[in-house]
Order: C-alpha cells, then sequence, then structure tokens
C-alpha cells in the first residue's frame, strides 16, 4: 500500500504551509543525494519527501487528497505510476533551498536545470455509467513537439550548466548561490539551426492520440493528470503534462448524490393497491424490483451496491429506489362512482403503523 504522505512528512493534516515546507526542508536536507552517494534507500526517501510536498503544498492537490487519498491521482495521474523524477525534483523544488544548495557540492549534486514544457488541459464528458464501471478514453491533442532538424549548441554564457553562481559577503561570511541562467533558462542550450515552420524554440504543433485511464469513481470537476503529455521543452528539457479535467453528463434518470444513486419511480393506484414489479434503470443496465401491495408514496427501496464505486476503494454506494404514487387527475363518472362509494370505507381511511416513518425521518435515514 501505497505510503501516506503526511506520516512521510511526519506532519498532522493541520499542519499549515510554512510546517509542510519546513517538514520537507528538513527531510530532503537529510537524504539528499550529495549526503548520501550511491545509497538507493536515501534516493528513495528523497523522492517520497518530494511527491509527498508536490501535493501537499499545493492547495487544490491537498483538498483532493485528504477527500480521496492517493485514488484522486489515479488513472493516468498523479505521478505516472509511482514517484517522481530526480530532474523532475531538481527543476521543481529549488528554491526550497534558498537557490543552488550549496554546501553539498555546490548545487544540486552538480545537477544541470532541466526546463519542463507547459502542461496542457483538456475538458471531457463521462456518462454515468463510464463513471460507474470506469473507461478508457482515447483522446485528440495537439501539442508542441521538437521540430526534426532542430540542433543545439552550448549556451555561451552559462557554459552549459544552467546555472550562473554569484558570491554575496554576509555577516556569516562569504555564500555562494546559484540561479537559473538568463540566457538560456536553465536549459544550457540554446537554438543553433531550426526548420522554417518551428518556432523560436524549435518546436511544432503536432495532433496525437493519448490513451487516458479513467477510474471508476471520480467526481465532477476532478482533474487527472497524465505525465509527460503535454507540450516537450526545447533541447534536453522535461515535456509538460496533459491535466484531464472530468466533467459529469446529467443521466436521464438517476441522480447523483456522492456515491448513492436515486431514481423517482412513478407507481399507478391500482399497481399500489394491489402490488406489482417494475423494470428501472442502474448504471449496469435494468433490473426488475417488486412493488409490495399496499405501498406507500414516499417509501424508499435501498438496493445495496447499486451505486457508485468509492473513488477510495471503500465498496459501492446504493441505489435509492423513491415510489411515488400517482393519483389520477381526470376520473370518468364510472371511476368517480367507484372512490364516492370507498370515501368512508375503512380500507381507505389513513392508517399510519409505527413502520410509516415521516418525510424528514425518511430524508435522515437517507443520509446515515
Amino acid at each position: 500500500m501505497k505510503e501516506d504522505y503526511y506520516d512521510i512528512l511526519k506532519i498532522d493534516k493541520n499542519a499549515s504551509a510554512n510546517d509542510i515546507k519546513k517538514a520537507y526542508r528538513k527531510k530532503a536536507l537529510k537524504y539528499h543525494p550529495d549526503k548520501n552517494p550511491n545509497d538507493k534507500e536515501a534516493e528513495e526517501m528523497f523522492k517520497k519527501a518530494a511527491e509527498a510536498y508536490e501535493v501537499l503544498s499545493n492547495p487544490e492537490k491537498k483538498a483532493r487528497y485528504d477527500q480521496f487519498g492517493h485514488q484522486a491521482f489515479q488513472g493516468g495521474g498523479g505521478f505516472n505510476g509511482g514517484g517522481m523524477n530526480m530532474d523532475d525534483i531538481f527543476s521543481q523544488f529549488g528554491d526550497i533551498f534558498g537557490g543552488g544548495f550549496s554546501g553539498f557540492g555546490g548545487g544540486f549534486g552538480g545537477q544541470q536545470r532541466r526546463v519542463k514544457g507547459s502542461n496542457l488541459r483538456i475538458r471531457i464528458t463521462l456518462t454515468l455509467e463510464e463513471i460507474a464501471n470506469g473507461v478508457e478514453k482515447k483522446l485528440k491533442v495537439k501539442r508542441k513537439v521538437q521540430a526534426p532538424g532542430t540542433t543545439y549548441k552550448t549556451c555561451s554564457t552559462c557554459n552549459g550548466s544552467g546555472q550562473v553562481m554569484r558570491i554575496t559577503n554576509t555577516i556569516l561570511g562569504r555564500m555562494q548561490t546559484s540561479s537559473p541562467c538568463p540566457a538560456c533558462g536553465g536549459a544550457g542550450e540554446m537554438i543553433d539551426k531550426k526548420p522554417s515552420d518551428a518556432d523560436a524554440q524549435g518546436l511544432i504543433i503536432k495532433e496525437e492520440t493519448v490513451s487516458v485511464k479513467i477510474p471508476a469513481g471520480v467526481v465532477d470537476g476532478m482533474q487527472l493528470k497524465v505525465s509527460g503529455k503535454g507540450n516537450d521543452a526545447p533541447g534536453k528539457g522535461i515535456s509538460g503534462d496533459l491535466l484531464v479535467a472530468i466533467q459529469e453528463e446529467e443521466h436521464s434518470t438517476l441522480k447523483r448524490d456522492g456515491d448513492n444513486l436515486h431514481f423517482d419511480l412513478y407507481v399507478s393506484l391500482p399497481d399500489a393497491v394491489l402490488g406489482t414489479s417494475q423494470e428501472i434503470d442502474t448504471v449496469t443496465g435494468k433490473v426488475r424490483i417488486k412493488i409490495e401491495s399496499g405501498v406507500q408514496s414516499g417509501k424508499i427501496l435501498r438496493l445495496r451496491g447499486k451505486g457508485i464505486p468509492s473513488i477510495n476503494g471503500y465498496g459501492k454506494g446504493d441505489l435509492l429506489v423513491h415510489i411515488n404514487v400517482w393519483t389520477p387527475k381526470t376520473l370518468n363518472k364510472e371511476q368517480r362512482e367507484f372512490f364516492e362509494s370507498m370515501r368512508d370505507d375503512e380500507h381507505f381511511q389513513p392508517k399510519p403503523e409505527s413502520s410509516d416513518k415521516s418525510f424528514f425521518e425518511k430524508v435522515k435515514d437517507m443520509f446515515s
């Protein structure tokens, strides 16, 4: 089972943004590869800490994680199947250490900053059936890729390091810091030659088909990440990500409430009196349910496990069938005479039993 992000950083869920940053910095300093050369276990801990910080330092991602756990980033989302690579960490979180992380070999172990391409965003609409069962979607995406024939040369400003070093005199002595090279943006390379149809960075637009696995139980507004399917970066940079926003299509008969579904079933007066069976919609097809004789309008039938799977993997919700007895609005003479004769009949007099709950009790049961 994937380790909890809060446990990795040794903080609780109420930790402030500053506490999260401090906890990550402490972990990263402890397990930094400069301090632990050729130590695979330390490197793994360094990656885990960065992954935890990447989520918990982002308010939107933290909220999704607090609600759905690691399942919030599955299905092509999250971290490309487990963990960030060292280039991601050094390029994204170098500022955590005040620039350069001097004192352990100067900079991040001599790591050159790798520029990351921009992210792309796309919205897809899913039916309730697709959300309930999970689905794989083929998406056509127009993304920037490196143009064939583009070549690069070493940046003359930073000599390919991607960093410019500065020495600052402080009350603690001379301190060395580094920052991305302003000439190449930290890539260490600059355009040498490019085809005429490429942009200033040597990129062209190309349409690709991207496969995205949508896990069962996603909710409207959730965002999944497909790593490396955004725009390319120039040179040896890292490709951006494709962010897939989920939009839920309204169902014709079923209404979603979290993991539960609701269905309004209208029953004729004769069927309510005599009992019947009817087919109703579910997210896995139609099912036939039995309506007992004497059913009351407002009764709720619960079909357990016929709702939406939990995104956290905690089983499935239920399908709640709301019975509505349909009272005829117009009657012919014979029908009216029949009901007139039954007006004072004891069988037609309301006699609620203790099992016939009030409206407010039924609403309370729905959410219990």
